[in-house]
């Protein structure tokens, strides 16, 4: 689904990562960064796809940069963080970024 995101100016963290072949709650995981996510202040929405070969991008949407630095800061984030590092990472990225424009198209 696309995030409903406000009139730019917000924010995106794009997160792009190369998963290992270890799975060990990986999902459950997910499940429950997407739901403490959803749940701090600034949050907008998120994306996220994921492709066969372990390769997946997730975009999440802030009103803020402070909103930004406080998901990353939040304890059980970091926990994540500091799991997913040790175990079903091989490689990512994450870069952060302003919009300041945005363009919707939609067939009808």
């Amino acid at each position: 689904m696309f995030a409903r995101t406000p009139e730019p100016p917000y924010w995106a963290v794009i997160f792009s990562s190369q998963r290992t072949a270890q799975d060990d709650g990986y999902g459950d995981m997910a499940d429950a960064m997407l739901a403490l996510a959803a749940g701090q202040p600034g949050y907008l929405g998120v994306e996220s796809v994921r492709g066969d070969d372990g390769f997946g991008i997730t975009v999440s949407y802030w009103a803020s940069e402070d909103a930004v630095v406080a998901w990353k800061a939040e304890g059980r984030h970091r926990l994540a963080q500091a799991e997913g590092y040790a175990c079903w990472y091989a490689q990512l990225f994450t870069r952060v970024a302003c919009v300041k424009r945005d363009h919707h198209w939609m067939r009808v």
